[in-house]
């Protein structure tokens, strides 16, 4: 299938390593021009500089949190490849796990990486956006946005990711903007939480995925990537405001 995403322009926040990396460079193989974006300058460089291609693509050290970091990336799409169509806000985090060590600091850094970050670069895309006559963008949450599970801060925030997505896909579906989310359920990749919990305690972690997901295994980040550049292309032209959920039967939610 020819997803149509042939010289389309793609920002994907939070793209050095893990799901983030695994959308880039999705996208790349499909033939859009990318922005990969990270707040380290190494590491960001290193994702963009294997990417896959055949699409072009370059790097951008930012800290998307903050307004200057946001309208950076914005400008960096624009000068490097003349507009901008597809947005994913992938940078996230976790915080304190549970209600008891969770304070006003751990509830604004998190919300700072998993809301904050989406609001800003999304605001600063829509100019471009509507040059181009619409645009898509994509925020990934997380199956705990939505049901029991993970630490508060984080389900707070994710949730709040998913309703931003809702309320930006009944917003902006007159200017030909369209938004939703992705809810990835547990995934492994180097460097991530599961993946730290794995080499710390492989039979205890194994024991709570295979009780937790029907598949028995993690979520892998090409399992993650295929469907997010699947609705980011106008094939997916009319999935709005929702919230695709990618997880292998873990949720208990419907």
């Amino acid at each position: 299938m020819d997803l149509g995403l042939d010289g389309k322009i793609a920002v994907v926040t939070g793209s050095s390593r893990g799901i983030g990396r695994g959308i880039a460079d999705q996208l790349t193989r499909e033939g859009a021009s990318v922005v990969y974006c990270a707040r380290t300058e190494a590491d960001v460089r290193a994702a963009q500089e294997a990417s896959p291609g055949p699409g072009p693509s370059v790097a951008v050290a930012a800290d998307v949190s903050t307004p200057g970091g946001a309208a950076a990336l914005v400008a960096a799409a624009v000068d490097a490849f003349g507009g901008l169509d597809i947005v994913v806000n992938n940078v996230g985090g976790s915080g304190a796990r549970t209600i008891q060590d969770m304070d006003v600091g751990d509830v604004e850094a998190v919300l700072d990486k998993n809301l904050i970050s989406a609001v800003r670069v999304s605001r600063a895309a829509l100019e471009p956006m509507r040059a181009r006559g619409g645009g898509v963008i994509c925020v990934i949450a997380s199956i705990f946005g939505r049901e029991q599970g993970g630490s508060p801060s984080y389900n707070l925030s994710k949730a709040a990711g998913i309703s931003l997505a809702n309320s930006m896909g009944r917003d902006l579906a007159k200017e030909g903007i369209r938004a939703f989310s992705v809810s990835p359920g547990s995934t492994r990749f180097p460097g991530g939480s599961w993946d730290k919990r794995m080499i710390d305690d492989p039979e205890g972690t194994m024991a709570r995925i295979s009780a937790d997901v029907p598949w028995g295994r993690f979520g892998t980040v090409e399992e993650i990537a295929d469907v997010v550049t699947f609705l980011c292309s106008p094939r997916a032209s009319w999935v709005v405001g929702t919230s695709v959920v990618v997880d292998g039967g873990q949720s208990r939610a419907f």
